[in-house]
């Protein structure tokens, strides 16, 4: 299982997450959630929400094929699924 380290700081209307995937190879991805995205996904601690939001990624692709840089709702566009997922966790 690969460990997921998130680091986020408030910016602008929302948060900026840096996100590294330490796996057989490690990425870094940087993930922008607005408050909206916090609110629509589930609320709660934005680490909280990026780190299930990546364990609900890498459960469907490797960390390699990871955007490099995304909003949160943009997984929504790859997979349809997304949101029903991670509010119901």
């Amino acid at each position: 299982m690969a460990r997921i380290d998130v680091a986020t700081r408030e910016q602008g209307d929302g948060w900026v997450a840096v996100v590294t995937v330490h796996d057989a190879t490690t990425t870094r991805h940087t993930v922008r959630v607005s408050r909206d995205e916090r609110a629509r996904f589930g609320g709660g601690g934005v680490a909280d929400l990026v780190r299930r939001s990546f364990e609900f990624l890498l459960a469907r692709e490797p960390n390699t094929q990871v955007l490099g840089e995304f909003s949160l709702s943009t997984i929504e566009r790859y997979f349809s699924d997304y949101g029903d997922a991670i509010r119901g966790q």
